[in-house]
């Protein structure tokens, strides 16, 4: 099958933030953009040649839990979730982002079609054992939906700039000696970006709860 790569571009400039940023999604009864890099194919088809628009998707991971199992993109294949990157010893913006993050757990819980994926980006000390201890400070008692991940932490921050496309890096300039940004970021079933939100703001979270049916009902 011939195929040659006729258009690159981005679709506004979404994710790179720290404490605050503009919210990317949907604020009404649409459908949620898909977001992030896309590029348009010409293949050969039937014969014919015709264009084919590819999305940016996130990339394959495996990454360990709480209870330590064993989570990857298969897990997440066909359902909603929401991703973010933390560590439990955050002095900054962690305690404000996990207080909202527990809205949206509370919300969606029940739904097993819906997850939430928070990575933690100082895998050395955030390891299984200590992030269930966390997770049950905050009443999460299992794994059903809130997977909180640790793994090998140069993938961890290679997935969250280059897939999530938020940051997450070692910088010992700053406080706690990481830099994350507060982002939620909301996947469909596809692997597709639909959704940027701003975790340390109520009012954004609240969009994000109001956004999550829109794709669950897809």
């Amino acid at each position: 099958m011939h195929k040659v790569k006729i258009l690159f571009f981005a679709l506004g400039a979404i994710l790179f933030w720290q404490c605050e940023s503009p919210q990317s999604g949907s604020d009404g009864g649409g459908s949620l953009p898909i977001l992030g890099n896309r590029h348009v194919d010409q293949i050969e088809r039937d014969g014919k040649m015709v264009e084919d628009t590819v999305y940016h998707e996130i990339a394959d991971f495996e990454f360990v839990n709480q209870l330590g199992d064993t989570i990857s993109n298969a897990d997440v294949e066909g359902r909603i979730y929401v991703a973010d990157f933390f560590f439990t010893t955050c002095p900054t913006i962690c305690p404000i982002m996990k207080k909202e993050m527990l809205r949206v757990y509370e919300a969606y819980k029940d739904n097993p079609n819906f997850l939430i994926l928070s990575h933690s980006i100082d895998p050395t000390h955030d390891t299984q054992e200590v992030l269930k201890v966390y997770a049950e400070k905050l009443g999460v008692n299992d794994a059903k939906t809130w997977n909180f991940l640790t793994g090998d932490a140069e993938k961890i921050y290679e997935i969250g700039q280059t897939s999530y496309l938020t940051t997450a890096m070692e910088d010992q300039n700053e406080p706690g000696g990481f830099l994350h940004s507060g982002a939620f970021v909301l996947v469909d079933g596809e692997g597709h970006i639909r959704g940027v939100y701003d975790g340390t703001k109520s009012d954004q979270v609240d969009r994000l709860i109001r956004d999550i049916p829109k794709l669950l009902e897809q």
